[in-house]
């Protein structure tokens, strides 16, 4: 879990291909979308809604499973999210004679507490990366959009930190709850320090991230990138780690640094610049103040009130009626 764009899909990939794991690239959704869109598990209709609505999603395609049988034990078991993320994955698991199973969601380091309270035994690996670079990867795919008036080249750049760091605060703020349970990895020492860092890892969560193997493995990211520049040359020549300073105008990194420069210190992210070339205007601080409320608000409203019901379910993309196992098995 971590900030879209911090790496979640590489370190994924490689716990993958790790070995002992299930293979599976689906979205399960089941927090951000699903009960916010029909309401908690606990009651029989509501499960009922989720169940139909997931099952023509591209996520149960991706998942191999007879429709029939995972219907049976979600119906009988499931009274929260955790029970559908654990029946669902340990069905996949289950079919592929594998000993574990790790689920990716980038948007899951909102929803901590949440998972350890319905997942008791759950471990999570939250990803940080350079904001700065988060910031100019997703104004370039847009993968943010910023309030109305914020969308100027700089200020939509500020508001991306932002988000940034929102994120980031949010997924420390949860994981200091459940230490033992909960590890940070930056993602520069994944990719500069990957014997070292993945041992960390493989140590906290007990199983053997051998790199050799990983690599030779290559499932997903660790084949084919998903940089969001990849369409600017080849693979092996764009490097991801501190794009940002060799694309980004001066006077838009010390606008990012002026504005979220303390989080960056907190994660051990260096400043360019020096603290009079920093100095955050009047616009930035109310910047620092908005934002966060409105993410924040956002998200309430969205789990909290009736306004979860129109939650977007494109990401899912549903089939009009649930497809044949033969179909399934071919997406």
């Amino acid at each position: 879990m971590g900030c879209h764009r911090s790496g979640t899909n590489l370190l994924y990939d490689m716990l993958l291909s790790s070995g002992g794991f299930a293979i599976y690239r689906g979205f399960l959704p089941i927090y951000k979308i699903l009960i916010p869109r029909f309401g908690s598990m606990e009651s029989g209709s509501n499960r009922d809604k989720i169940l139909e609505t997931w099952l023509r999603s591209k996520g149960f395609r991706r998942t191999g499973l007879d429709a029939e049988q995972l219907s049976a034990r979600i119906s009988i078991e499931c009274r929260s999210g955790g029970d559908f993320i654990r029946v669902v994955m340990d069905s996949v698991a289950s079919s592929q004679q594998a000993r574990r199973w790790a689920v990716y969601d980038p948007d899951n380091v909102l929803h901590v507490e949440r998972v350890k309270r319905d997942i008791p035994n759950a471990l999570f690996v939250h990803i940080i990366r350079d904001g700065r670079d988060i910031a100019l990867s997703l104004k370039k795919m847009g993968g943010f959009t910023p309030l109305p008036w914020d969308r100027s080249p700089t200020n939509s750049l500020v508001a991306t930190s932002l988000y940034w760091e929102w994120m980031v605060h949010r997924g420390r703020a949860h994981g200091c709850k459940f230490p033992a349970d909960y590890i940070e990895i930056r993602y520069e020492d994944l990719i500069t320090s990957p014997h070292e860092t993945l041992g960390k890892l493989g140590r906290f969560i007990d199983h053997d991230l051998d790199y050799d193997r990983i690599q030779h493995a290559g499932l997903g990211r660790l084949s084919e990138t998903n940089s969001s520049f990849r369409g600017e040359g080849a693979k092996e020549t764009i490097n991801p780690l501190g794009r940002w300073r060799e694309r980004m105008a001066p006077s838009d990194v010390a606008a990012i640094e002026a504005t979220v420069g303390d989080c960056l210190q907190e994660n051990g992210y260096e400043l360019s610049l020096p603290a009079a070339e920093r100095r955050r205007s009047l616009r930035q601080s109310w910047m620092r103040g908005m934002y966060p409320a409105f993410l924040g608000g956002k998200l309430w409203l969205k789990l909290q009130t009736p306004v979860g019901r129109l939650a977007n379910m494109s990401a899912l993309e549903l089939e009009e009626e649930p497809v044949s196992m033969a179909e399934s098995v071919r997406s």
